[in-house]
């Protein structure tokens, strides 16, 4: 069974923060979101697919039902969590998207998406601290998470600007 439960996350989050080959990086970053994906049941899996077709083509309503449905059938499972979070934030139910994001921590706290995630409905929000803790919160599990680090950035910028 794989999902944030799998053993190999352990070995591979022990690698992004050891390595500084950009390369092995995305490898594992890619790896780890595979493990997050899979939930050991056949129907998760096949509505996980379904969700996140639903999600690229803008049938947002139906992607939460969807992920809603995955979130019935296995609360454990941290991606129905994320995934729907998601797509609260894309229809701008940021509220409905942190309690998901909240909930996906709780069973996946290394979840680097769900942390990028929370950063940008702080941005969203005007909330620029609580913004730059969860993009630092990202680096420090994902070192790597290009688009945390250059948000992160734009934030401290940003401050500097407002000081002076």
């Amino acid at each position: 069974m794989a999902d944030q439960t799998d053993q190999r996350l352990a070995d591979l989050f022990s690698r992004l923060q050891t390595t500084d080959d950009a390369n092995d990086a995305a490898a594992v970053t890619n790896l780890i979101w595979t493990i997050w994906h899979q939930s050991g049941d056949d129907r998760i899996n096949q509505l996980m697919h379904q969700g996140l077709a639903q999600m690229s083509t803008r049938q947002y309503a139906d992607a939460v039902a969807t992920f809603s449905e995955i979130i019935e059938l296995n609360a454990r499972f941290a991606e129905g969590w994320n995934k729907r979070a998601t797509v609260y934030y894309l229809m701008g139910e940021y509220g409905a998207s942190v309690k998901d994001i909240d909930r996906t921590l709780e069973l996946e706290p290394r979840h680097f998406g769900a942390l990028s995630g929370l950063g940008l409905i702080m941005v969203a929000m005007d909330n620029d601290e609580a913004a730059i803790a969860a993009f630092e919160a990202t680096l420090a599990v994902n070192p790597f998470a290009a688009g945390a680090e250059q948000n992160l950035e734009a934030l401290r910028a940003r401050q500097k600007r407002r000081t002076f």
